[in-house]
């Protein structure tokens, strides 16, 4: 029998990939004298192999929201039926925006900055998305140390958050109230209105969430009390970065064969915790009220629902962050992008619904045995993670080798989305001083691992679960949306959909008119529509961020706004910038800054061909929609 190893096992799933189109345009690539293994851009560099991008996108995309928020969702807004406004949501704003993002990339091997060559007066969007993706990276990377911190707790027997080696309290065990004699390990801070303790634990709290908030987290009251740096948790913060700085030293040449493992590992993990699950006593409870015989499709009947599945696919593919133009930069120029995207985009959402059933079949076990229904058991976010699930665990056999694993799993899931997330602000850096830095890529990386670990260390005080909450609420939501509608409107109304037709079909072959319909359709009016309600009704049902019952002071409210607001100031700067720097009358600025630049198109000669062999390209006609827009059926 024949035995296979992962790299058989990915040249099976991948080998498909590539339909006729593309074998002719690999033929036309090895026509201008470039070797299909070689890179065929020297400068930039390549993905070593097809497989690499892939699973590079893949490990992007898919994160810790479809393992910690995707469920919850589905559950919340009527199981089962969830699924429908999720995969309507999937087609009409997801894969047409990621599509548009990973061509962009593609066609001119350039980062988010750089791209906007294609509509200058947009290059502030671009400077918007690697801003935000740095604040992403900052108070992702808290998260993956979290991770880490649980996966060393976990080599514990019983796990320290089960509850059992706390119930004899003495004096000396974690989670007593007479800490004293304990100081070393752990400093427990409480308030004058909670020192009351029952069995060694706060009155309504269960082990595994005192343990997060006193243990693991040292958390003080509130903002106001930012308290000292939480050293175990800064030094799994510095273990993280040099986790990623390691994995991405030499770009996506090193971070390229990681991905092998980290994106992969995860389904291993999912799939034994699936099949441990469903065999536990309640899981069925559990599945049930995921998508089971609960499925309640009256829900689709309220907007919020829509709302929630538009939100949770946008965010979950990662989509104008800049991500996905970065990592797709470095495509040969003949990659069909468009296979490409579809294939991520179902295997991200499908891992969501699959991450559903493992969560979902444990929480079932983990209701049953507190004789409770799923639904007061159920959480989303870090109540998933950190206190329900490993709460789940720590009551199965052999619980610490079922922790291990699955805080494993979340590390590997971080790990890939922030190898993503630094290659964007290294990719910047580089497009913006190619000559300076471009044989200095591993000092690059090491310089922004350092600063953005000294960024991060204030969340983890005892106040960084806060700062934490903070910028995930307030910052990345509003600038995301705001930067995908630009982008959306900048590339269907400025550029022209019949231009950027054009360039995709230089890479990827010509395709049908009706082929063009959906996508002509999605960029021109539904994707634009369904972004700006979704933003819309983000800001119509604002509400000041919490973080449980503990709310924000003013200050910290004012300084979110604040972080919003340096994100976004580019894109209106840069815009008057640009008009400014343009010749002529008024309204000639306005069309130059709104047209591509000369030096627009493919990044290498060979592949500008006839249309941008030129130097003069075309202007785009900014108000006449007809002439970039006509479906020409």
């Amino acid at each position: 029998m024949r035995e296979y190893s992962l790299s058989n096992i990915t040249d099976i799933m991948f080998k498909n990939s590539s339909d006729g189109e593309q074998q002719t345009n690999a033929e036309s690539e090895n026509s201008h004298g470039s070797p299909v293994d070689a890179d065929e851009n020297t400068d930039r560099g390549n993905w070593s192999s097809k497989r690499e991008y892939l699973l590079s996108m893949i490990g992007y995309a898919v994160g810790l929201g479809n393992v910690w928020r995707f469920p919850y969702l589905a559950y919340k807004h009527g199981g089962g039926a969830f699924l429908i406004p999720y995969t309507i949501m999937l087609a009409v704003a997801g894969i047409p925006l990621f599509f548009m993002e990973s061509s962009l990339g593609q066609f001119c091997s350039q980062g988010p900055i750089n791209v906007w060559k294609a509509v200058p007066i947009l290059q502030g969007v671009g400077i918007a998305m690697m801003v935000v993706t740095t604040y992403l990276a900052i108070y992702y990377n808290v998260i993956i140390a979290y991770s880490i911190y649980y996966l060393f707790a976990s080599f514990q027997n019983p796990l320290p958050w089960s509850g059992s080696s706390n119930m004899s309290c003495n004096g000396t065990e974690i989670g007593c109230c007479n800490t004293t004699a304990h100081d070393s390990i752990v400093s427990l801070n409480m308030t004058a209105e909670n020192q009351t303790c029952q069995g060694g634990f706060l009155p309504g709290q269960s082990p595994s969430e005192k343990y997060w908030d006193e243990v693991a987290l040292r958390r003080t009251s509130s903002m106001d009390e930012t308290g000292p740096v939480v050293w175990h948790l800064a030094l799994c913060l510095l273990l993280a970065w040099i986790l990623v700085g390691a994995a991405l030293f030499k770009g996506i040449k090193s971070s390229g064969k990681v991905v092998y493992f980290t994106a992969t590992f995860p389904y291993i993990v999912l799939f034994i915790l699936l099949i441990r699950g469903v065999t536990l006593e309640g899981a069925r409870d559990g599945i049930e009220y995921y998508i089971g015989s609960y499925s309640n499709l009256t829900k689709l009947a309220e907007a919020e629902v829509w709302k929630d599945a538009a939100t949770q696919i946008f965010f979950s593919l990662s989509i104008a962050s800049g991500g996905l133009m970065t990592l797709s930069s470095y495509n040969k120029f003949y990659n069909n992008c468009y296979k490409d995207s579809i294939t991520v985009c179902v295997v991200n959402c499908s891992t969501s619904v699959f991450a559903g059933f493992v969560i979902f079949s444990i929480l079932g076990h983990m209701a049953n045995i507190y004789k409770r229904p799923v639904s007061e058991v159920a959480a989303a976010g870090f109540g998933l993670a950190f206190i329900a699930y490993p709460d789940a665990l720590s009551k199965l056999p052999i619980s610490p080798l079922w922790s291990i694993l699955f805080f494993f799993m979340l590390i590997t899931l971080g790990l890939d989305s922030q190898f993503a997330s630094i290659e964007v602000i290294t990719t910047c850096l580089q497009d913006a001083y190619p000559k300076v830095l471009k044989s200095r890529r591993g000092l690059i990386t090491t310089t922004v691992c350092i600063l953005l670990f000294l960024l991060g260390l204030p969340c983890v005080t005892g106040a960084g679960i806060y700062w934490v909450n903070l910028i995930d609420t307030v910052c990345a939501g509003w600038i995301l949306l705001v930067a995908g509608l630009l982008e959306i409107v900048g590339l269907s109304f400025l550029y022209g959909t019949n231009r950027y037709i054009k360039d995709i079909e230089m890479m990827i072959g010509t395709r049908s008119a009706l082929f063009w319909f959906w996508w002509r359709a999605c960029w021109f009016f539904i994707t634009p529509v369904v972004l700006t309600i979704i933003l819309g009704w983000s800001l119509y049902t604002f509400t000041p961020p919490t973080y449980g019952t503990v709310t924000y002071p003013q200050w910290g409210i004012s300084l979110g706004w604040c972080m919003t607001a340096f994100s976004l100031i580019w894109i209106p700067i840069v815009a008057v910038w640009k008009v400014y720097k343009a010749s002529g009358h008024p309204w000639q600025r306005v069309k130059s800054a709104c047209s591509p630049t000369e030096d627009w198109g493919p990044y290498l000669e060979h592949h500008r061909g006839e249309h941008y062999g030129a130097k003069d390209v075309p202007d785009a006609n900014i108000f006449v929609i007809s002439n970039n827009c006509d479906t020409k059926l």
